[in-house]
């Protein structure tokens, strides 16, 4: 079984779906310290937000294949070197939707009531009414910067509530904001207009303080910030001066630069700011959601090769794995076999694709076809790094799509460039779902690719075939399947012997002499991942 660490805390019921069918090990309060020493036993790991997955851990875990983050963020995961390393990142980015953006909203509700201050003032014998006195949310502009799930079903709630929302992301149109009835500015636009100002974008380098002193100073006097992302999008010194100097009206945020924000300059703010601990996540639903949605994606990953939400394996989602079929197989497939049969340096991988794939996104093809290349020439290749290691390695990948109207059928083409020669194979998938090779080298043949395969180019003369196979019965070697093909009688022909075993070096050599034979060439696709075929 595969083993796994679960180095936070989660619920009960996201273990029992990880025991289901992974070895689990369940230790919420690993310290850095412990899980540097111990990662290297595991293939997975699992965490929350508590938990910072580094370089050194990510590079310690030599039998790591896969780090999920029980929620949306991974900034404590350092994603980079995990895909450098061939270590997919998953997430669970829907999980904690609802509860992240209620408590956004209550955040703001909150703070425009002061009900946080009001209910000490209760509890403390007092009863100051006018000191309390709040402002409406109804006919006030919100500024949402960053509408994902959490900022759009803020948005609507807002909107709900009488609000007039205005967004800012790069991502989203003027058209797709103008039919949510939302209106797309510019961040000047939200900085200038908005009564409050609520953030959901990921920490990265474009974010970290984007709420600047720059851009206080230029805010709407008596504006409110609301931030549950990420913390470190807002300059939190800048934030509190500006609350000092009654330029911004107040902020409640969840979420903290430094967490425990235990020198934060906001704790001076006192009744201007509402903080909390890190709690958008924190209610029983999501928890069990996020921890049910992760504990299924690693364990079908692991068992399956299939994950729903992948951080840095975006063109592997099941919705295009599901449209291209088998034909990911078949890509990896004709990507290792043109690799294991090219001579000389790989600077090229083209797919080309035809037929009913022209409507398809060929991305996930690509990444297959480059794995399977790349897989016969070095180790610890996998789909998310499959990309990295050829632009480090100054290989050019290339996808194009062509039109034949005389074709009935889908074909795809993997052909590899060397400074040798070029490989091309051409294959596709039958009616009945089987994968055929239809070509190699320009040579026409119908093929099912087998885990072990004998591939020879040969003079079309009569006695190579009985003295290819009595040299593989002379070392117990079993035929299981034979396929030749050839241009014309008596010209060059290519022929393929599927077979039950593996082939020692030593009988590939004896037939690279048999007269007649140009090449004799053994093939194995043992590593040729088939659970990336979701079915």
């Amino acid at each position: 079984m595969h083993k796994i660490l679960v180095a936070d805390e989660i619920s009960t019921e996201g273990i029992e779906v990880l025991s289901q069918e992974l070895d689990v090990t369940y230790q919420p309060d690993l310290t850095a310290a412990q899980l540097l020493a111990d990662i290297g036993n595991y293939e997975a790991l699992l965490v929350r937000s508590r938990t910072k997955v580094t370089a050194d851990v990510i590079k310690a875990g030599k039998k790591l294949k896969a780090i999920g983050r029980a929620g949306v963020g991974v900034d404590n995961i350092d994603v980079p070197v995990a895909t450098e390393c061939g270590i997919l990142v998953l997430n669970s980015p829907e999980g904690n939707t609802a509860s992240a953006a209620e408590h956004t909203v209550a955040l703001m509700m909150s703070l425009s009531r002061m009900i946080p201050a009001a209910d000490l003032s209760m509890k403390a014998g007092k009863w100051e009414r006018s000191k309390f006195t709040g402002s409406e949310l109804f006919n006030k502009t919100l500024g949402v910067i960053g509408l994902g799930k959490v900022g759009g079903r803020v948005a609507h709630t807002a909107q709900a509530l009488g609000m007039k929302v205005i967004v800012h992301d790069p991502l989203v149109s003027a058209e797709k904001a103008a039919k949510l009835n939302m209106v797309s500015v510019g961040l000047e636009e939200i900085w200038r207009s908005a009564d409050y100002i609520t953030m959901h974008v990921p920490k990265n380098r474009e974010t970290t303080n984007l709420v600047s002193t720059g851009v206080l100073s230029r805010v709407k006097p008596g504006v409110r910030f609301i931030n549950t992302s990420r913390g470190g999008v807002i300059d939190e010194a800048a934030l509190a001066k500006a609350i000092l100097d009654g330029r911004v009206a107040g902020a409640a945020l969840d979420v903290f630069d430094a967490e425990p924000p235990v020198d934060s300059p906001l704790l001076a703010c006192k009744d201007k700011v509402i903080l909390t601990p890190h709690l958008g996540a924190s209610t029983v639903e999501a928890q069990f959601n996020v921890a049910i949605d992760l504990a299924e994606q690693m364990r079908d990953y692991l068992g399956k090769g299939i994950a729903r939400s992948p951080v840095n394996l975006p063109y592997m989602r099941p919705d295009l794995l599901k449209a291209l079929g088998r034909y990911v197989w078949l890509a990896e497939a004709m990507g290792s076999i043109a690799g294991q049969l090219a001579e000389g340096t790989v600077s090229e991988v083209e797919i080309i694709a035809s037929g009913d794939l022209l409507t398809k996104d060929l991305q996930p093809l690509s990444v297959a076809a480059l794995k399977g290349v790349l897989s016969s020439h070095m180790e610890n290749v996998s789909y998310v790094n499959a990309h990295l290691i050829a632009r480090n390695n100054g290989i050019q990948v290339r996808v194009s799509k062509y039109e034949d109207d005389t074709q009935t059928q889908s074909q795809l083409q993997v052909i590899i460039a060397t400074d040798k020669g070029v490989t091309p194979i051409s294959g596709t998938i039958m009616a009945h779902d089987e994968a055929l090779i239809t070509t190699i080298k320009g040579q026409p043949i119908n093929l099912t690719p087998a885990q072990y395969m004998l591939f020879t180019a040969h003079k079309d003369q009569p006695g190579i075939v009985a003295k290819v196979a009595g040299a593989l019965g002379s070392h117990d070697v079993n035929i299981s399947t034979m396929s030749v093909g050839r241009r014309g009688v008596r010209e060059d022909a290519v022929m393929v012997m599927t077979l039950d075993d593996p082939i020692p070096a030593p009988l590939i050599a004896e037939m690279a002499h048999i007269e007649g034979i140009y090449m004799a060439r053994f093939v194995s696709l043992a590593a040729i991942s088939a659970p990336m075929n979701p079915r």
